[in-house]
């Protein structure tokens, strides 16, 4: 029984893979904080926006989705 998983290359390839994926998110993410017409940090932790707070989650999760699918 072979781990394929801990061979190097694969498991630097993993690595790799997870910064790109966490790189790419990241960048969407500011990508609409500069769309929207407010600043989307403030507007949730500050002034306890939660219904903003989800649609941010929301979106967050849709990005790392299409990321993940697009690295898979």
């Amino acid at each position: 029984m072979k781990l394929e998983w801990l061979e190097p290359s694969a498991f630097l390839g993993s690595i790799a893979y997870a910064l790109i994926g966490v790189v790419m998110f990241w960048l969407c993410f500011i990508i609409v904080d500069k769309i929207t017409p407010y600043d989307l940090w403030r507007e949730i932790v500050e002034k306890q926006n939660q219904a903003l707070a989800l649609v941010v989650a929301a979106m967050c999760l849709g990005i790392s989705i299409i990321v993940a699918a697009a690295i898979h």
